[in-house]
């Protein structure tokens, strides 16, 4: 691959790079920069990419994908379930780990049913799903965890706040889709196609290994070590195959964020700003540094979790980096559809800032 169609296809990633590199003239390396990092999102995201690419190498998604099919026979009903399984996946695995699972399995049912028009769609709508339906739970998205910790708040208290958005968002995803996708039956060739049960049996341990450790119920050093080792022996195509572009996206927003968190005049801005509405503030901050950034950023600054809890969640919808999370799912389209990011971009703009407005309106009118 040459060096122009290899910037072309990892644009996110050199874009984070400059912005990094930007803010590092403002705030010179120290050993600060070390506590930007989330280690342990980077380690979940590399053991799920690898497994991911480990149960595509014997054709997990595909037969998953043709049973989904089989059951639903038409395009609507494949999309809603597909969008549903990620609304839901978010909220017991994080928002990324959803997009990063179900997400392949989307292409494969699109793909293999000659669908692929509605790729970007289902894509934009599985990514939504995945940011809103993490919403609900402190472990759904990352800023969740980190306000449900910082602010010390009650899980039922929690999930109470978040409960009316959570369902104004489903009836938004789910009117979405049954709008926006036509009734049309879905077919696909019947060939055989024959999993390898030991392989799968292993990679399902090691995804669930995974799963753990979002759950922390298993330190992440131990994926690390496990994960990589086993698929050295049995799949090193696997290993081969991850998606490390999109690992250094994320260490370049970490540092971003980090120092942009650091420079006083950003500091003091939102210091005054947030006085007047953390919910507006804490949108529209998540449109320029994303949303897990502003919590951690704005909650040095306010009282108000609440607000801040609204503010965060509802703001992952938006822009391309509201969510890092929004990243993953431009990386794996663009992945299968190279010449066609600007206008998955301009489809994913108008129904980011449609949800974007309408949740925001909502939640201003509820509190």
């Amino acid at each position: 691959m040459n060096a122009k169609l290899f910037i072309k296809k990892n644009a996110v990633m050199f874009i984070a790079m400059i912005l990094a590199f930007i803010t590092v003239l403002f705030v010179p390396i120290d050993k600060e920069y070390l506590n930007y990092f989330d280690f342990k999102t980077l380690s979940c995201l590399f053991c799920v990419l690898a497994v991911v690419c480990a149960l595509k190498n014997i054709n997990f998604f595909y037969i998953l994908a043709k049973n989904i099919v089989k059951l639903f026979k038409n395009t609507k009903m494949c999309i809603l379930v597909l969008v549903y399984i990620t609304f839901i996946g978010s909220m017991l695995i994080a928002n990324d780990m959803a997009l990063l699972t179900f997400l392949p399995l989307g292409y494969f049912v699109l793909s293999t049913t000659n669908k692929k028009q509605y790729m970007a769609f289902t894509f934009i709508m599985q990514n939504i799903a995945a940011n809103l339906g993490g919403m609900l739970t402190p472990f759904g998205n990352p800023q969740n965890l980190y306000i449900y910790s910082s602010f010390n708040i009650p899980t039922l208290e929690f999930m109470g706040i978040m409960a009316l958005p959570f369902i104004f968002a489903v009836v938004l995803i789910t009117g979405c889709c049954l709008i926006f996708v036509k009734n049309e039956p879905l077919t696909i060739e019947d060939e055989p196609e024959k999993l390898n049960a030991k392989r799968a049996v292993v990679y399902l341990i090691l995804f669930t290994l995974s799963i753990l450790i979002v759950f922390r119920s298993i330190p992440y050093v131990i994926g690390l070590i496990v994960i990589p080792l086993v698929l050295l022996f049995i799949d090193r195509k696997a290993l081969k195959e991850v998606d490390y572009p999109l690992l250094l996206t994320f260490v370049f927003f970490f540092i971003f964020s980090g120092n942009m968190a650091r420079i006083p005049l950003v500091r003091e801005l939102f210091s005054k700003l947030l006085q007047k509405s953390t919910l507006l503030v804490s949108v529209i901050s998540c449109q320029f540094i994303s949303n897990v950034p502003s919590a951690i950023l704005l909650s040095q600054f306010t009282d108000n979790h609440v607000e801040l809890l609204w503010g965060v969640n509802i703001g992952g919808v938006g822009t391309l980096i509201s969510s890092l999370a929004s990243l993953i799912t431009f990386r794996e389209y663009v992945k299968h559809n190279p010449n066609q990011s600007a206008s998955y971009i301009g489809k994913f703009s108008v129904y980011n800032f449609a949800f974007l407005i309408l949740l925001t309106s909502f939640v201003l009118i509820i509190k």
